[in-house]
């Protein structure tokens, strides 16, 4: 019994003195997953499946991680390393390191031409919870929104949290993090792209009132 309770008493030292993995660069969900290998495989380090997970979702996960060459792991659920209670349906990727945009960047791949009339910019200011930043991007993508601008100061950053939000929007968005966003809006200007903001006051112009035909940004 002694020798027992020293060895347990030697892991519990162990697990405290082990340095905790971080899970703010991981993604979770099937849905999350695949879109982020369907869009970019190497924007992902490796992908955990869920011992036991069978079907075809899981497959098609499975394949398109070998066939991009990402390492694969199956694991137990406690080894996926996300947070407690998360709904994870057996499918953890984690994230390699993220390339946010320069402006120059995003605005190169901008350029307004008879092909691409009328690109759309989303500006996103001091959005500080992770879910709230996961739903302004999945709804960015679904209203024809391609480029996303975040501020530096005062927002939360990519994390899993805010990919598994999205429901894999994260994946198929530029996106351009930037210091100061008056002087972006500026270059924008200059760049020939119409800036609205959005107000929550019922004096302003609705929001499906306004011609979004023309090169936009909205803040």
């Amino acid at each position: 019994m002694k020798q027992q309770s020293r060895k347990k008493a030697e892991n519990k030292r162990k697990n405290i003195d082990e340095p905790q993995e971080s899970c703010e660069d991981l993604i979770w969900g099937i849905n999350s997953v695949a879109e982020a290998l369907a869009a970019d495989p190497r924007s992902l380090s490796e992908v955990l499946v869920q011992r036991g997970k069978a079907g075809s979702k899981y497959q098609e996960i499975i394949d398109r991680a070998r066939a991009g060459r990402v390492r694969l792991r199956f694991v137990e659920a406690d080894r996926l390393g996300v947070p407690p209670h998360t709904k994870h349906q057996g499918v953890v990727a984690r994230q390699a390191q993220a390339r946010l945009l320069q402006l120059d960047e995003l605005l190169a791949g901008l350029e307004i031409t008879a092909e691409n009339p009328l690109p759309r910019i989303l500006a996103v200011d001091s959005i500080q919870d992770p879910r709230n930043l996961g739903a302004i991007l999945r709804s960015a993508l679904a209203a024809g929104f391609g480029s996303v601008i975040l501020t530096r100061e005062r927002s939360v950053p990519l994390t899993g949290t805010v990919s598994r939000t999205s429901a894999g929007a994260v994946s198929h968005l530029r996106i351009c993090q930037i210091v100061n966003l008056a002087e972006t809006l500026k270059v924008l200007q200059q760049n020939r792209f119409w800036v609205f903001g959005t107000v929550a006051d019922q004096s302003a112009m609705p929001l499906y009132d306004v011609d979004f035909s023309v090169p936009l940004c909205l803040v």
